[in-house]
Order: C-alpha cells, then sequence, then structure tokens
C-alpha cells in the first residue's frame, strides 16, 4: 500500500487521504527522495526496489530531483482537512510535495515581493530625531514649507501669558503686527 501510495504522490504531486496513512507515507517516501538527489545507478536501484513503477522511477529523478536539490529536508507537507470520512469519521488530510504547490509558491513570492519593497524602521530611544520632524512638517495649512524650516502653530486665544518668541507675550506679539 505505501508503495503504490508514494508512487501516486511523485506523479500526481499531491494526495487526499487520512491522517495516519499520511503520517506512514511521509516516513516511506522521504528517504526516497533524498536518495534522488544524487542521480547513481544505486540510488535509482534503491528507489525501484521500493517503488516498483518506472514512470515515477521517471518523474522522480527528472523533475522533482531538480526542485528539491537545495532543501535539506521535509519534502512533504501534510494539511488536515476539516471534514472526516462518512464511512468510519477517520481525519482527512493532503500530503503533497512542498515545492509544488504552484498557489502557496506565488502568495510566498507576492509577499516577498511587497517586503522587499517596503522596510521595517523602529525609533529604538522612543524620541523623535530632529530630521524627521522637519520632514514630517512639510505641509502646514496646504503651504508647502522648506524641509529644514522650523514651523510654528497657533495656541489657543485664551492663554495670553504663553511666550511666543523672544520672551515676548502673546498680547505683545498682536500688538507689534498690528502697529507694523
Amino acid at each position: 500500500m505505501l508503495s503504490n501510495m508514494a508512487s501516486s504522490l511523485i506523479l500526481h504531486k499531491r494526495l487526499t487521504t487520512t491522517v495516519a496513512k499520511a503520517k506512514a507515507l511521509r516516513k516511506y517516501v522521504e528517504p526516497m527522495l533524498t536518495k534522488s538527489k544524487e542521480d547513481t545507478t544505486h540510488s535509482r536501484r534503491m528507489v525501484f526496489a521500493a517503488l516498483q513503477d518506472k514512470e515515477s522511477i521517471k518523474e522522480l529523478f527528472g523533475n522533482i530531483s531538480s526542485k528539491i536539490a537545495n532543501r535539506p529536508g521535509g519534502y512533504t507537507r501534510i494539511l488536515k482537512l476539516s471534514d472526516t470520512r462518512l464511512g468510519d469519521n477517520a481525519d482527512m488530510c493532503v500530503i503533497e510535495l512542498v515545492d509544488f504547490n504552484e498557489t502557496l509558491i506565488e502568495s510566498k513570492q507576492a509577499a516577498a515581493d511587497k517586503a522587499a519593497g517596503t522596510t521595517r524602521r523602529s525609533r529604538r530611544g522612543g524620541k523623535k530625531a530632529a530630521g524627521d520632524a522637519a520632514t514630517s512638517a512639510t505641509e502646514v495649512k496646504g503651504e508647502a514649507v522648506a524641509p529644514n524650516a522650523v514651523v510654528e502653530q497657533s495656541a489657543p486665544a485664551d492663554t495670553a501669558t504663553e511666550t511666543v518668541k523672544d520672551g515676548e507675550s502673546r498680547e505683545e506679539a498682536k500688538a507689534d503686527e498690528a502697529g507694523a
């Protein structure tokens, strides 16, 4: 049974079976996948002794071994399904070859491309740097401001004793503006 399941897994790249069979199949097929990395007569004969299927040997030593050449192990993935088999209520799962799940590979590449475009930056001290303050205040009230300019924001009118500029109070600053 394991020989037939291993041949089907190699040919079709994924199987739907019970969890117990998938775990047993993983232990059976992963050493064969490791042996397929080096394409020698001895390794072909060892794998053929276990599988007894020429088509699966051609597929294993052709397409699959080239894709798993850089992987140190963990060639299969077991994904448990939420449903159970109707006859005996056995837990079902999908066992698949990791490098052949096209939808997962595409989503990982999209996530890697997105991560490559954006970088995460953090301020360790919690204080905002002077350059960050200047660049964050690039626009005030719809007017463009030079990046190095210091932007003064107006305070509420009821705080008359607040210092505005060079030690003047707000009332003195208003009187200077009205007189000028």
